[in-house]
């Protein structure tokens, strides 16, 4: 089918206590997509429409963003993962692929382990993630200054509100090698999204998680992963390190570096993506 995002229809779906907006359209074997911070399931629309081509496309806003519910607790990313299997049984998938970038990269990772029945392949987009031997150390680098700054109590919300759009937009300069992928306009819908209320605090709580996903992660991997991973990451950013990584997590890891890409894979290189997600999928 060619499938245009107009095609999408939007859904508010049941999960336990929470609700959680979807953007479901195509056909085929279902594929979760899981977007990371600070985005929503916007960030997937330029590869949606080629992705359901072959599958039942269902891009998610994670609890605490877009217009998902932003509760007062539940964002370490085993509670995000029951989330995300929840709003899958409630579309009627008991057994789905699963795609994330960022922190929706460590929601992935978390719903792999946590829902083994269910998760039959993993791709993994960009990011470090908890429980990899070089997690701490990892908080030196300078591009991560922010973990520790979100992981502060109150103060980032504080310090945010009313300058959104300053905010966010540095996040995407100082991670992006193809600056023409992200222009004004689309990082004001990033902007916008997290202005609504709950949704700035609901996306720095996942940072004050980060403890007990790490400690999580150290016992999930004793017992690695057997379906396959891909792992993929930019050039400039995590893609040299992203394949050994994952190799401490899962059994079966294929994957390497988008070239002249930075952090925003399918932003900034959506067809190469697009093309490597597909091949992955579906084997």
């Amino acid at each position: 089918m060619n499938s245009k995002l107009d095609d999408f229809r939007h859904q508010v779906l049941r999960a336990g206590d929470v609700k959680i907006h979807a953007v479901v359209g195509g056909e085929g074997p279902p594929l979760v997509l899981l977007h990371g911070w600070p985005q929503t399931w916007w960030e997937w629309r330029k590869i949606m429409p080629v992705l359901a081509e072959r599958h039942t496309v269902v891009a998610l806003d994670l609890r605490g963003a877009g217009h998902s519910d932003c509760p007062q607790g539940g964002y370490d990313k085993a509670s995000l993962a029951e989330d995300v299997h929840g709003a899958m049984g409630a579309l009627g998938f008991k057994h789905y692929a699963v795609c994330g970038h960022d922190i929706g990269a460590m929601v992935a990772l978390a719903l792999a382990f946590t829902h083994r029945e269910a998760v039959t392949r993993l791709a993994i987009l960009d990011a470090p993630m908890p429980g990899w031997s070089q997690w701490e150390a990892n908080f030196a680098d300078p591009m991560v200054w922010h973990f520790a700054f979100h992981m502060k109590r109150d103060l980032p919300e504080r310090l945010i509100y009313g300058r959104e759009f300053d905010y966010v937009s540095v996040f995407f300069a100082d991670r992006t090698f193809n600056h023409g992928a992200l222009p004004v306009e689309e990082v004001e819908v990033y902007a916008r999204a997290m202005a609504k209320p709950g949704n700035t605090r609901g996306g720095l709580e996942w940072y004050r998680a980060f403890p007990e996903d790490h400690a999580n992660a150290l016992n999930w991997k004793q017992n690695p992963l057997t379906i396959p991973v891909l792992a993929l990451g930019g050039e400039h950013r995590w893609g040299p390190k992203i394949v050994p990584m994952l190799e401490e997590f899962a059994t079966n890891v294929s994957g390497g570096s988008i070239p002249e890409c930075g952090h925003w894979l399918v932003e900034e290189r959506p067809a190469e993506s697009a093309e490597a997600l597909l091949k992955f999928f579906a084997q």
